[in-house]
């Protein structure tokens, strides 16, 4: 039996399915929006050795924060995004950006390190407004064109995961951290207002209690293997991912290269080239070359490490590997989505659930390893780490044909 086949379906009709699509501009505001929201996941990063030096605390403390922030994003994963099956959505979004603006606020006038913890970690957990609003233009497309409508919606959450850097070192260094995060609060509440207009009413697709949904979502990842197998590719490419920008700012700042905060965050900008792979990623998915594409992501991020490492004295070679970690990371993501969308269309909400949760908990990991890797081995030792994780999916990739045979529907894809 389905994960899904005791689920009583709300007969109200979703007003936000589209025949032919989503119109154009909504899908560049849920682009906007999806950046903007998980951008907040990441201001902090290259903030960090100011911050240490503002709180008194070690790096690896301080390295705590962005993985207390990433904790936050798993729990809203597990407990707010299934109730996007459950709750009409624009409702839903409005709350949880409410949450996430007054939250933002108390990072922003935090008065000890604790209470930017704290702080983090709720914002994390509410902006994951984003992973209710891709399902969301997932529902909106049409069967032949879902891939390249979640990789536009995508490309902009992607950007905005690579520009906060830059944009958190600027604010920083113009008018101090505490900025960063109060202006992203104003930020919340403008897009609040402007996602309660422009989006469409969209019924719940299932009417079963609360716990009955989260048991579902549990449920999914025992019923569909490709929902687990998408989850544990991307944690490790996420994870590697985590480990890279976690650290790459101490690089950066250290007696090599001696960058201001600033000069961290316009690296940063070279990361964003990355999502230029996002709506290639979707053409991919919809011509049906899901396994192949990631496995060469998992080759390239490989790669991409071991030239880091290597040209650990250049920064040129450091960017350049910083676009193919970023440009892999995201075509195994945009990948993972099309094949888990696909596996039962009333449940999105909770298959992005599980989905994300999964990966983010390797984000976490990656974030925390890496400030303890880098802590302990240099530079190089980050490498190696951010190397071996594609490396180990890759592994794990070479079991899929065999295990999927004859199941196109499930581990195969």
């Amino acid at each position: 039996m389905s994960a899904s086949s005791d689920l009583r379906t709300s007969r109200r009709p979703v007003t936000a399915t589209a025949p032919h699509g989503a119109p154009g501009w909504l899908v560049a505001l849920l682009a906007v929006a999806s950046g903007m929201t998980v951008a907040n996941l990441y201001y902090a990063q290259p903030l960090l050795s100011s911050l240490s030096g503002v709180f008194h605390t070690s790096t690896a403390t301080a390295g705590a924060l962005i993985t207390l922030t990433q904790v936050g994003y798993v729990i809203g994963m597990l407990f707010l995004v299934p109730l996007g099956d459950r709750l009409e959505k624009r409702n839903l979004v409005t709350v949880l950006l409410a949450v996430t603006t007054l939250a933002l606020v108390a990072a922003g006038v935090a008065t000890s390190f604790p209470m930017l913890l704290i702080a983090s970690l709720v914002s994390g957990a509410t902006s994951v407004v984003a992973q209710i609003l891709v399902p969301f233009a997932a529902g909106l497309a049409p069967d032949h064109a879902r891939g390249r409508i979640v990789g536009r919606v995508m490309s902009g959450l992607l950007t905005g995961i690579l520009l906060s850097r830059t944009l958190s070192s600027l604010v920083s260094d113009l008018a101090g951290w505490r900025v960063v995060f109060l202006g992203s609060a104003a930020l919340m509440a403008v897009l609040a207002v402007a996602l309660r207009a422009a989006l469409p009413q969209h019924a719940p697709t299932t009417t079963i209690p609360y716990h009955h949904v989260l048991r579902s979502t549990v449920r999914l990842v025992r019923t569909h293997p490709a929902l687990l197998r998408r989850g544990l590719y991307q944690a490790a490419m996420f994870g590697a991912f985590s480990a890279f920008w976690t650290t790459v700012s101490f690089v950066l700042t250290g007696p090599r290269f001696h960058y201001s905060p600033v000069g961290v965050g316009v690296f940063a900008l070279v990361g964003a080239a990355g999502a230029a792979i996002a709506p290639f990623a979707g053409h991919w998915a919809d011509r049906g070359l899901v396994r192949p594409m990631t496995g060469i992501a998992f080759v390239v991020a490989a790669l991409a490490f071991a030239l880091a490492g290597f040209g650990g004295h250049s920064v040129a070679l450091i960017a350049l590997a910083a676009i193919l970690v970023d440009m892999a990371v995201q075509t195994t993501l945009i990948l993972g989505q099309h094949t888990v969308y696909q596996l039962d269309p009333a449940a999105r909400a909770r298959l992005n659930s599980a989905f994300i949760a999964m990966f983010f908990v390797g984000g976490a990991a990656g974030s925390q390893l890496g400030s303890v890797v880098y802590h302990a081995g240099g530079w190089t030792g980050l490498t190696a780490l951010g190397a071996a994780l594609p490396l180990i999916a890759l592994l794990y990739w070479t079991t899929e044909r065999r295990r999927g045979a004859g199941k196109p529907s499930t581990a195969s894809l």
